[in-house]
């Protein structure tokens, strides 16, 4: 992994954490790069599955849930809640409260952490182990989800 993007939101509005994450899975698309987003679970996997088909008007993500039916060299944005893509994904945006598997084949890690404390300290052991991993993780404060 070459590095670990922290984006550090002032508020706890967890729509606002994941419409970041959308903005952020549109860029890597958009730059031809292949996406993987991690959840903890498969109700946030749906939830934010509708959310990326319509954060934004003119916007247009293809992704899926990745299944053994998923086809990665098709669908460059994939979601998991903890089934791995069968090749390492160029970017991950991790939306989980602890580092996706994997995450050492990647080039690129977004993490996303607002004020919510418990998402905010999960946040801290995350930094604390990609140091560990050898990346010194760059912080990006906003106030706003809007990148």
């Amino acid at each position: 992994m070459e590095r670990a993007d922290f984006f550090v939101l002032e508020g706890s509005d967890s729509r606002a954490r994941w419409k970041l994450a959308c903005q952020e899975a549109e860029r890597a698309f958009l730059a031809e790069e292949r996406v993987l987003v991690w959840f903890d679970n498969a109700e946030d996997l749906a939830a934010f599955d509708d959310l990326l088909w319509t954060f934004a008007d003119r916007s247009f993500v293809p992704h899926e849930p990745v299944t053994s039916e998923s086809d990665w060299d098709e669908t460059p944005v994939l979601l998991s809640a903890g089934r791995a893509p069968p090749s390492a994904p160029q970017v991950i945006v991790n939306l989980a409260s602890s580092v996706p598997p994997g995450v050492d084949a990647a080039q690129r890690v977004v993490e996303i952490v607002d004020a919510d404390a418990a998402r905010r300290q999960s946040g801290r052991e995350r930094f604390k182990q990609y140091r560990a991993l050898g990346v010194e993780p760059v912080t990006h404060k906003s106030g706003a989800a809007d990148g």
